[in-house]
């Protein structure tokens, strides 16, 4: 009677330690922000051609007002009208914001992420334009109803800049690039990935002195967030890396899990922090 005394007291302790550990793990999941550790989900939308009309899911994306010039600091505003026909302000947090917004100029040589506010029924920001020319704005957000984790809403919506500017001649796919602040990136691994099949993209960052950026900083809850368009169809996919924020970043280098629907070249723009700034990089790349 002992014996089986001691056998069901170890056995009620060994359950309770599974328990505990489970709940350990349960925990340290539900404490990543959305989309951290899950950038399959955010790439998911490339293959539904994220972000080439106004409306999905039942949200639609209306401008209230768009820039109609070149300048600094140009305001933007416009609505989210929700299945209800009615203006929604209140979406789940996704990487610390509750809605990306971005723009870009239909050669890609503009690149903007802003992160608009609600001002009562309308969202409110700013954008700054070097130049003339046609554009396209998407705004990106997951709906308060959905699942944890799920894919976003990405909306996009065009516009122009009226002038004479010309289009700039796409960049050819290439395995490095440069930042203006002098920062270096490069692609470890070929420049071509799988259309229609998961896939992995590596990129190496350098300081200006050719260093491996060894203390990457954290910025909208991620250690670098990367924004592809097709350079043709202007969809997008926006994507976060498996190198979880607290863990260090091993010689600078940021993987990222992608699967990628749509043939043809991309244009990528990856946004990294260091030395308390922030920078952009961006590469052209192949879906075969």
């Amino acid at each position: 009677m002992r014996r089986s005394r001691i056998a069901d007291l170890a056995i009620a302790g060994g359950a309770v330690a599974i328990l505990v550990v489970t709940a350990i793990i349960v925990f340290q999941q539900d404490a990543l922000p959305a989309h951290q550790g899950h950038p399959a989900a955010a790439a998911a939308s490339a293959a539904a051609g994220a972000g080439r009309s106004d409306s999905s899911e039942g949200y639609r994306l209306v401008p209230v007002e768009v820039p109609d010039r070149h300048g600094e600091d140009l305001p933007v505003a416009f609505r989210i009208i929700g299945p209800d026909q009615r203006p929604a302000t209140g979406f789940q947090l996704n990487m610390t914001k509750q809605l990306h917004f971005f723009v870009v100029r239909d050669d890609l040589s503009v690149y903007r992420h802003v992160h608009p506010e609600p001002d009562g029924d309308t969202w409110r920001t700013a954008v700054s334009l070097p130049g003339d020319g046609h554009f396209r704005m998407y705004a990106e957000f997951i709906p308060p109803s959905t699942a944890r984790h799920p894919e976003p809403v990405v909306l996009g919506v065009p516009f122009e800049v009226p002038g004479d500017a010309t289009k700039a001649a796409l960049p050819s796919p290439s395995t490095e690039t440069t930042t203006d602040s002098g920062y270096r990136v490069v692609v470890q691994g070929g420049l071509t990935l799988p259309r229609g099949a998961p896939a992995k993209i590596r990129l190496a960052v350098s300081e200006p002195g050719g260093a491996p950026v060894e203390s990457l900083e954290p910025h909208l809850g991620a250690y670098g967030h990367i924004t592809a368009f097709h350079t043709e169809q202007l969809s997008t996919t926006h994507l976060h890396p498996v190198e979880m924020v607290g863990i260090p970043v091993l010689r600078g280098t940021l993987t990222f899990d992608v699967w990628f629907g749509e043939a043809g070249d991309h244009r990528l723009f990856l946004e990294f922090r260091h030395g308390g700034q922030l920078h952009t990089a961006a590469l052209t790349f192949t879906v075969a």
